[in-house]
């Protein structure tokens, strides 16, 4: 509407992408919202930075700063790790509303509903393959973003490949090593903000019940589900989720 601020939008990636993997969502947007998506540390122009959630809690906090008051705080995989982080060290400040997709509070594999299918050996053998053949473990990183194959219509996975191999291993594996070892269970009966908790039903990292874990402890707290997605529903099903967050985003 003419005459009418955009909202405010900082948007956080996930681990082995960028800043760009959230362009054509941003597109989407439209002038409505005014988005900062940077890239965190570590990864892109940010790669001379140290690879830690508390680097990308500093980061995060300066974008918001510079987004003004009332912004919807967003993250990805990783970035939603970066999201919670903040809040447990910051509080919620200035922000309007918070949004993460397809994240668990605790990766580790005693906690039922961490990464899927995973076992202590299976992800020591994982790390020891991203340290060791890089480009197998790149591939593997694209093909479980996706529920298809072939990506969605907002990054095909050869752009998802191109993006993880624009990454260095060695600059971003700790990120890797934090997240397995974090637990933000805890935090989140505490986040008060209004949250809409973005998941894909075919998620290959995450079962739903997952997020439903989410939705159920935090208090104001609402899902989103997208049955045809699996860990990126942005770029998987893109229109219900421009259409989710939009709704989201007017309830503010």
């Amino acid at each position: 509407m003419k005459g009418v601020k955009p909202r405010p939008v900082v948007l956080l990636h996930g681990w082995t992408m960028s800043g760009a993997s959230f362009d054509r969502l941003i597109a989407r947007l439209g002038p409505d919202f005014a988005c900062r998506a940077p890239d965190l540390p570590g990864h892109g122009a940010e790669r001379a930075q140290p690879a830690t959630l508390d680097a990308c809690v500093e980061l995060a906090a300066r974008e918001i700063a510079a987004a003004g008051p009332g912004a919807i705080l967003l993250g990805w995989s990783m970035g939603a790790a970066a999201v919670w982080r903040l809040l447990e060290r910051r509080g919620p400040g200035d922000l309007a509303g918070l949004v993460t997709i397809d994240m668990g509070p605790k990766l580790g594999p005693d906690w039922p509903l961490g990464l899927r299918d995973q076992t202590p050996e299976r992800l020591r053998r994982g790390l020891e393959e991203m340290r060791e053949d890089w480009p197998a473990a790149g591939q593997k990183i694209a093909r479980v973003t996706f529920a298809e194959r072939e990506g969605g219509p907002d990054m095909s996975r050869e752009e998802a490949v191109r993006q993880v191999f624009a990454n260095d291993p060695r600059l971003i594996l700790p990120y890797w090593e934090e997240m397995l070892a974090m637990d933000m269970r805890d935090l989140v009966p505490r986040i008060s903000l209004p949250w809409l908790v973005a998941y894909g039903a075919r998620s290959r990292l995450y079962a739903p019940e997952t997020s439903e874990w989410l939705v159920e402890r935090a208090p104001d707290a609402h899902p989103a589900r997208f049955e045809h997605s699996g860990h990126a529903p942005h770029l998987e099903e893109p229109e219900a989720f421009v259409k989710a967050f939009r709704d989201f985003a007017a309830r503010l």
